[in-house]
Order: C-alpha cells, then structure tokens, then sequence
C-alpha cells in the first residue's frame, strides 16, 4: 500500500512515552542547609514551619555532616533556650557541643547564615531566645555575612540576648504562648530573606 500518512501523525517512539526525568533536588534545596536542634520539640516545630516555606529538609545539628555544611552555599540554624542567662552553650541541646568544637574547625567565612530561635518570653522574660544570641554571635565570628534581621514588635519580652541595635538576630518563634503566630512568622521571614538576597 502506497498510499500517503493522513498530515499531522508523528510516530513517538514507545521508548520516550510516560517516562520522566529522574527527580533531583533543586539549586535552592542543594545550596541551602536548615539546621536545628530541640529539647521537647518545639524548635523542631518552628524548623519544619521553614522547611515547609522553602522546601528544605531539616536536619538536627547532631547528625550534620560537617562536609554538607561546609558545602552549602548558605546555613538556617536555629536552637531553643534552656540556659538562661548563661555566658555560653544557652540551648541545652546538641549546639552547645557542635558550636564549640565542631564550628571552631570549620571554614565558614563568606557563608550567608540567617538564625532563628525558640523561646518562652512569658516564663523567661528576661532571656528570651537568648541562645539565638549565640548561634548569630559565633556564625558572625567565623566571617559569615548574616541575614534575617527582625523587629520584636508583636513580642511580650523585656530582653534578650538575641537583640542587636533594637532587632532580633532572625526569626524568633514562642510555641508556648504565641503558637498561632508561628507559621505566618516563617513564612513572612522567608519572604524577607529571598528580598535580602539570602535565597
């Protein structure tokens, strides 16, 4: 039969039909490392209200490969405060460890690095999300450029070791009294990140 193909038929090979590429993660998940730890999981919480924003995994700090953070491109980092008023090792978790002698051996310099933290401003007034302080102090002294500043309207506390020049050092979430707000506050310092050109 010579007759001509009917216009407008390709013949597809049955090899390409419903197969799609392999999924790989994005730039964004690639480049961006969100690490936390928690005592009763409200940090955890707060972590996966991030994650939840900008489609990255958290991991606890203590199961961080130090490869993985140095090779990001960028760090969230965010801890609870246990210790209150303590100089140093303020969140009662496995950072206290790792920011004193694992960060100390680590090359970090030039690292975009955004803090968050977890507390209870009405219990602990005075100390509210101090250990955020210390993430935002220690990641700064190792030469990181530190993004995410935030105002503390809206907030219930009288200090805080987490406030520099009238601003928290990032995001700070109180799962004991202010629960409801937590998720509008990720998703809002998320948006201000990607404007600060953090992500």
């Amino acid at each position: 039969d010579t007759s001509p193909q009917p216009h407008g038929f390709a013949f597809v090979p049955s090899n390409s039909v419903g197969h799609a590429a392999p999924k790989t993660k994005s730039s964004l998940q690639m480049g961006i490392g969100l690490y936390y730890s928690t005592s009763t999981g409200n940090t955890e919480t707060c972590a996966g209200y991030i994650a939840a924003a900008t489609g990255l995994e958290a991991e606890d700090i203590g199961d961080a490969e130090n490869d993985a953070v140095t090779g990001a491109d960028a760090l969230i980092v965010g801890a609870p405060t246990w210790h209150t008023d303590a100089e140093t090792e303020r969140s009662g978790t496995t950072w206290d460890d790792w920011l004193y002698n694992t960060l100390p051996d680590l090359d970090l310099t030039g690292k975009k690095v955004a803090v968050f933290g977890c507390g209870d401003q009405e219990s602990y007034s005075d100390y509210y999300c101090d250990a955020a302080g210390e993430l935002y102090d220690l990641f700064e002294a190792k030469g990181c450029k530190m993004y995410g500043m935030t105002s503390p309207e809206g907030y219930n506390h009288q200090s805080s070791k987490a406030e520099r020049d009238g601003k928290f050092v990032g995001a700070m979430f109180d799962e004991d009294n202010q629960y409801d707000e937590s998720e509008g506050r990720a998703t809002a310092w998320i948006a201000q990140l990607k404007e600060e050109g953090f992500m």
